[in-house]
């Protein structure tokens, strides 16, 4: 009798194909595991998971067309069950909130592949969750912070294209005071001592991606 169905059926996501290369002979070395399906953008990954309807999903987040947390999220709306791993080189806990509220069961970092990759995927395919300890920790260290609201986040985009209040007001139709307002807000939820600042928290933390 075939092996085959006690395979764990992996599919891999990335925009890299090097290292979706490099995730292939990983996997496909392992007895009990198969690549079964590869796509590079969220996208494709989520047809090539309609298509392959595999066990374990190994998710970049930065990609074309559609990103990773969006994949994630549409895949998850369609198939409730799906075990999908972030694989990112992002560690910020905006970023990692985003992806697992939209139902990611595990997130490891790029440079843990070769370390963590194949553990992580039995583990997830066994029905558990997996987050790595300076991930933890990113994530405790934030869990009491006043998030930034919708408006906050529209602005701090403006601000990172170099836009004065006065055309952040002109461009989100409200007065130039209310502008003043939101980037006050965004200084003080942050700890940041200027706009520059800022925006360098909110790209380490993933509030926002250039």
């Amino acid at each position: 009798m075939s092996s085959l169905p006690d395979l764990i059926r992996v599919l891999t996501v990335d925009d890299h194909p090097l290292l979706r290369e490099g995730i292939a002979t990983l996997v496909n070395a392992e007895a009990d595991m198969k690549l079964v399906a590869e796509a590079s953008s969220g996208r494709e990954a989520v047809q090539m998971f309609q298509l392959h309807r595999p066990d374990v999903t190994l998710m970049d987040l930065q990609m074309p067309d559609m990103n990773g947390t969006e994949a994630i999220g549409e895949i998850r709306s369609e198939f409730p069950d799906a075990r999908i791993i972030v694989l990112t080189t992002y560690t910020g806990d905006a970023q990692v909130l985003r992806a697992l509220k939209a139902g990611a069961r595990a997130y490891l970092l790029k440079g843990d592949v070769h370390l963590e990759l194949l553990q992580t995927i039995r583990s997830v395919h066994a029905g558990h969750k997996r987050i790595p300890p300076q991930i933890a920790a990113e994530l405790a260290e934030h869990a009491g912070d006043d998030p930034l609201s919708p408006r906050e986040i529209e602005v701090l985009r403006l601000i990172a294209t170099g836009s004065s209040n006065k055309l952040i007001a002109d461009q989100l139709s409200i007065s130039e005071a209310t502008a003043k307002s939101h980037v006050a807000n965004i200084l003080s939820k942050l700890g940041a001592n200027d706009r520059a600042h800022a925006l360098a928290i909110a790209m380490k933390r993933g509030i926002i991606n250039l």
